[in-house]
């Protein structure tokens, strides 16, 4: 079973030109680099123009981030190091950015965040994403950087 999927894999990032390779790895394009000080600040004027609104010029978040509101659903969470943002992967951060946390919420989970795949290119939304955890205690950022390794 293990030769057959050890040549299932070679065969496949041969024709496919690495892409399974890849995925074995985790680098779908959506690796945030947060030492990257010009992708960092591009991250930051969108973080202002985008973010700041729901979830704090200060990554704070709403008020009672935890506490649903009348409607079912949960305020914007904090970005800094009190929030769920770092136990995520960055492929997670990444797609819940772009496509919405639907993406990887159960069926029928309601948020107010949006998707941002027609407002920010891929390269924005890595920009952000990157400005965030550019922020984030070396602590955390370490925690974090745990959960991208294959």
């Amino acid at each position: 079973m293990k030769r057959k999927w050890l040549w299932v894999v070679a065969l496949a990032s041969v024709g496919a030109g690495g892409a399974a390779l890849t995925v074995l790895v985790g680098d779908d394009g959506s690796r945030l680099e947060p030492d990257a000080p010009a992708l960092v600040a591009l991250g930051q004027d969108i973080y202002s123009t985008h973010c700041a609104t729901c979830h704090g010029a200060q990554f704070e978040g709403q008020p009672n981030w935890r506490t649903r509101l009348p409607n079912g659903r949960l305020p914007a969470p904090p970005h800094d190091a009190s929030g769920h943002t770092w136990h995520h992967p960055d492929s997670v951060l990444f797609r819940i950015t772009k496509e919405g946390i639907q993406s990887v919420a159960p069926p029928g989970y309601a948020s107010d965040m949006p998707a941002f795949d027609d407002v920010l290119s891929d390269r924005e939304i890595r920009a952000v994403l990157s400005y965030i955890k550019s922020q984030w205690p070396p602590e955390i950022r370490a925690r974090q950087d745990a959960l991208n390794q294959p």
